[in-house]
């Protein structure tokens, strides 16, 4: 083989390499795909509520939660919080610009009580998966 043709060859691979780590670097979309990212798990409900939605996520015994804005990337307070039935709530709650959580909690076979808030406006789930 010619040394024209290494050279050729080393730049074709060397090419596909910066495109798949570039394609990598691009990240997931913003919305529902960001939080599929962010949780574990299938997605079981979404609830939402006038700025905003909180997101639930289930894996195997395990409940996860992220409360997502209707306007990202303005810093505004966001809070997310699940409490199983029998336990204190494991929540999360500051200023954050694209999302607040996630929290993740143990549930077994026991009701799970979730709620979630971007600005002045919340949702709270009442007992649900009873």
């Amino acid at each position: 083989m010619s040394e024209g043709a290494i050279r050729r060859r080393l730049a074709a691979a060397a090419a596909v390499l910066i495109s798949s780590a570039l394609l990598a670097l691009a990240g997931p979309a913003v919305g529902t795909a960001q939080a599929a990212a962010i949780c574990p798990g299938h997605k079981v409900r979404t609830l939402p509520f006038s700025t905003g939605r909180t997101v639930l996520y289930r894996s195997g015994n395990y409940l996860c939660a992220v409360t997502l804005p209707k306007r990202e990337g303005v810093r505004q307070k966001m809070s997310v919080s699940v409490q199983a039935r029998g336990s204190r709530p494991v929540q999360d709650s500051g200023r954050y610009t694209h999302h607040a959580g996630p929290v993740t909690v143990h549930t077994g076979h026991r009701c799970v009580w979730v709620r979630g808030a971007v600005g002045g406006a919340s949702v709270s789930s009442g007992w649900i998966f009873c």
